[in-house]
């Protein structure tokens, strides 16, 4: 049984899009691609169908992602089947746990950033929708720093699933 994993931002055309590409790769690199399912949503459906944010494509074809997405929105229902939901900022944190049918499913969901040890208190990932490229650069900077720190806690509960 595959180990599932949800990024969640609030559009899922920037963010959500952008750790689901990134984190599908170390997943890749570490072997656990069989074992690790990865997925994203947005918790609201204005860009359901839609393709990843230009801007998202650019930033992550060139620095040699994968970059394939369509946009949907998170159903409540999702909570049975995932092991792991991931919240982008704190805003997303708070309604994917009021969206959560129980304790147990509120208790998976984490903030990405939570998984870097250098971010310190500000753990939430800025929305670059509003702003320039270098926005969508800072965004896969802490994503990429944070993904580290994540696939070592799903490797964990991976290895301890085989064991």
């Amino acid at each position: 049984m595959s180990y599932r994993v949800c990024f969640v931002c609030t559009g899922n055309i920037c963010r959500s899009p952008m750790a689901e590409s990134v984190f599908r790769a170390r997943v890749a690199e570490a072997g656990l691609d069989g074992l690790v399912e990865v997925d994203s949503a947005g918790t609201g459906g204005w860009h359901e169908g839609d393709g990843a944010d230009p801007r998202t494509v650019s930033v992550l074809r060139e620095s040699g992602y994968g970059t394939g997405h369509t946009a949907r929105r998170f159903d409540p229902s999702w909570f049975s089947r995932l092991d792991l939901v991931i919240a982008l900022d704190s805003g997303h944190l708070r309604a994917l746990r009021r969206l959560a049918p129980s304790r147990e499913d509120a208790a998976k969901v984490r903030l990405l950033r939570s998984y870097d040890p250098a971010a310190g208190d500000d753990l939430d990932v800025p929305d670059p929708y509003y702003g320039g490229p270098d926005g969508f650069d800072e965004c896969l900077e802490m994503v990429e720093a944070a993904s580290e720190g994540l696939l070592a806690a799903v490797r964990e509960h991976v290895e301890g699933r085989a064991a």
